[in-house]
């Protein structure tokens, strides 16, 4: 069995990845919310907000990559199986059935706006430990931070 050897610490490899991991679920959890608001969205602004939600699923699914691959990098194992999203996001979910454009708006612009915090919140602590990974995190939260001021400005 190969392991990955970090020059980092062991003690900033365990906080980093630990953010790591965190991001990760976050980044998938909105992944799949978006997704998931994409089919069943209703309502006159469908086209604009079906298109709108896509960008939002393509720019989580590109972090969740580069954030996993950044784990394993570090010599961290990415865990993004659905049970563990599942158990341990933080993210608020979505209703079940048809979702009207107005309630879509409303979620999605929660849930980046709350990621956008707990990103910030995780860059803050790589000042420390890591920064290249605190890099990747502030593309990252660039990239939320501009699709939460898009869904905002439609409340």
């Amino acid at each position: 069995m190969t392991t990955v050897k970090s020059s980092l610490s062991d003690e900033a490899r365990r906080t980093t990845g630990a953010i790591l991991q965190e991001s990760l679920i976050d980044l998938i959890d909105l992944h799949l919310s978006a997704k998931q608001a994409h089919w069943n969205l209703t309502g006159r602004n469908f086209r604009s907000i079906h298109l709108q939600l896509d960008e939002v699923v393509d720019l989580a699914r590109e972090y969740a990559d580069t954030v996993a691959e950044r784990a394993v990098a570090i010599g961290v194992n990415p865990d993004g199986r659905a049970r563990t999203v599942a158990e341990k996001t933080r993210l608020h979910q979505l209703e079940t059935g048809w979702l009207p454009d107005d309630k879509v708006i409303a979620a999605i612009t929660d849930m980046l706006g709350e990621m956008g915090r707990r990103f910030r919140e995780r860059i803050e602590k790589l000042d420390e430990t890591d920064l290249v990974t605190q890099d990747i995190l502030i593309s990252a939260a660039k990239g939320l931070d501009k699709q939460h001021w898009m869904f905002a400005v439609q409340h």
